[in-house]
């Protein structure tokens, strides 16, 4: 398994992946991976990993701009379908607020742990994801770059 086609035609995913890494160190004090790993080996980790990771923009309505393997998994999707996907989707309109109250919550503390909620999949299947660390991303010139998550515990309802 490769890392999406992004990778492989500009190392999109490699850069993106030291952003995380990068903020993820800033915020929380911790390593996401190993840091003696180069950005291509942390990439393609991530990419192959058994836990979720995702990401999205900034902007009114943020799109997802990355997820792992396990991520596409979860949700069904294809790189190409999930990178067109604005986040808020990722969670059925009755739990949108919820959703959007937890991200507001993160853009002022910098990051939040042991989050949980429901997502829901391509193909309209709930699961809920448990002890979720969410956190803000910073561009290598200290902009918004916009925010990722972490997790490993999901459940199918």
């Amino acid at each position: 398994m490769d890392l999406p086609p992004p990778a492989a035609e500009n190392g999109y995913c490699v850069d993106h992946i030291n952003c995380l890494r990068g903020s993820f160190r800033s915020l929380l004090g911790e390593d996401l991976v190993d840091p003696r790993l180069s950005p291509v080996e942390a990439a393609l980790l991530i990419y192959r990993a058994a836990y979720v990771v995702v990401s999205h923009g900034v902007g009114p309505d943020p799109m997802f701009n990355y997820g792992n393997q396990a991520a596409l998994d979860l949700f069904e999707m294809s790189w190409s379908e999930f990178t067109r996907l604005p986040s808020r989707q990722s969670a059925e309109p009755p739990n949108q607020a919820e959703r959007a109250e937890l991200l507001a919550q993160v853009t002022r503390r910098g990051y939040i742990r042991h989050y949980s909620g429901v997502r829901i999949t391509k193909r309209g299947r709930r699961f809920r994801i448990k002890d979720v660390t969410v956190w803000n991303l910073v561009d290598g010139q200290g902009g918004d770059y916009g925010q990722a998550a972490v997790y490993s515990a999901w459940d199918y309802l």
